[in-house]
């Protein structure tokens, strides 16, 4: 379950970094657009994007969230993605997304297939 100020954090229009390994080894994070519900953390990517590929072939991922007006005010999650809805779901959800953050539907053309990935807590922490 995630913990309830943690999504309340999320749900406030906040920014999130979410980090993850690549093939190499190496650690990759991009900043993010973040959603949640009770139980996940979720992520909206394309399937052809260099993240979806390395979170693919290892899901363990840490997610940073920080309060816009307060960035002392943040939390860490680190989990695994557990599973993950494609087709119109995840469509309409980046619609949703792009409405809450800039306040228009997702402008920019879909160029594989839009993917939510939900990711399941197993360590959470910060100053929320």
């Amino acid at each position: 379950m995630l913990e309830p100020a943690i999504r309340d954090l999320v749900l406030d229009k906040n920014f999130a970094v979410l980090s993850f390994r690549l093939p190499s080894g190496a650690t990759g994070s991009h900043v993010m657009w973040i959603d949640a519900t009770d139980e996940h953390l979720l992520i909206n990517t394309e399937v052809h994007r260099a993240k979806y590929r390395a979170i693919a072939a290892d899901p363990a991922v840490t997610v940073a969230i920080w309060d816009k007006a307060n960035p002392y005010r943040y939390a860490e999650v680190r989990g695994r993605v557990v599973s993950e809805v494609r087709g119109a779901e995840a469509r309409a959800h980046i619609d949703t997304l792009s409405q809450r953050y800039n306040g228009i539907d997702y402008p920019t053309p879909v160029e594989s297939e839009r993917v939510i990935l939900r990711v399941e807590p197993e360590r959470q922490r910060g100053s929320v």
